[in-house]
């Protein structure tokens, strides 16, 4: 009798242990942590909202530059002051102005970042950047963003890259010399 009830004392715990190692194997292996998201910016433009993911680990100084001036409004009534097939471009005060036509594109806030922080990531479609004149180097980057409409290899490592359209690209698609930029904002 004893001996029976041992017997069935390790059949059950057999049982057990079987159970717990198939629960085991067909178990999902754990899921990786995903990488923290940076801060979402919202352009509120005349066609329409664009939300942008930032890159803060790509570029730290150039993002908290573009993110001192959303704090106070900087890009609040500023138009596209470039628009092309694969890019489009604002950041510059001048452009509230439109008798000044001839001057958009070389205004910005009055102080560059002052640093060079090029991007490994590639201007792929619905990345942004951060823009300097052709005759100046990337520390001179000041307060003129570039969304990328269409992949561009060529500028890789030339610009600092900042982030990537989430959501609203094909109001990029949409927008053109002049559109306003209502504001751009933190989101929540």
């Amino acid at each position: 009798m004893v001996r029976s009830r041992i017997l069935l004392v390790l059949a059950a715990v057999a049982v057990v242990a079987a159970t717990s190692a198939s629960a085991q194997r067909s178990a999902p292996p754990a899921a990786k942590p995903a990488a923290a998201a940076g801060p979402v910016i919202l352009i509120d433009t005349v066609k329409g909202p664009v939300e942008v993911e930032l890159y803060p680990a790509d570029a730290p100084q150039s993002v908290a530059k573009i993110l001192d001036l959303i704090k106070t409004n900087f890009y609040r009534g500023q138009r596209i002051h470039h628009a092309q097939a694969g890019v489009v471009q604002f950041g510059d005060p001048i452009s509230r102005n439109m008798q000044k036509l001839s001057e958009w594109g070389f205004g910005g806030s009055g102080k560059r970042v002052g640093v060079k922080e090029t991007s490994k990531r590639s201007f792929d479609r619905g990345t942004v950047g951060f823009a300097y004149q052709a005759d100046r180097k990337p520390e001179d980057a000041d307060s003129q963003l570039f969304i990328i409409r269409i992949a561009n290899p060529g500028i890789n490592g030339k610009y600092a890259l900042l982030g990537k359209v989430t959501k609203g690209m094909d109001v990029v698609d949409k927008l053109g010399m002049g559109d306003v930029i209502k504001n751009v904002t933190l989101k929540p």
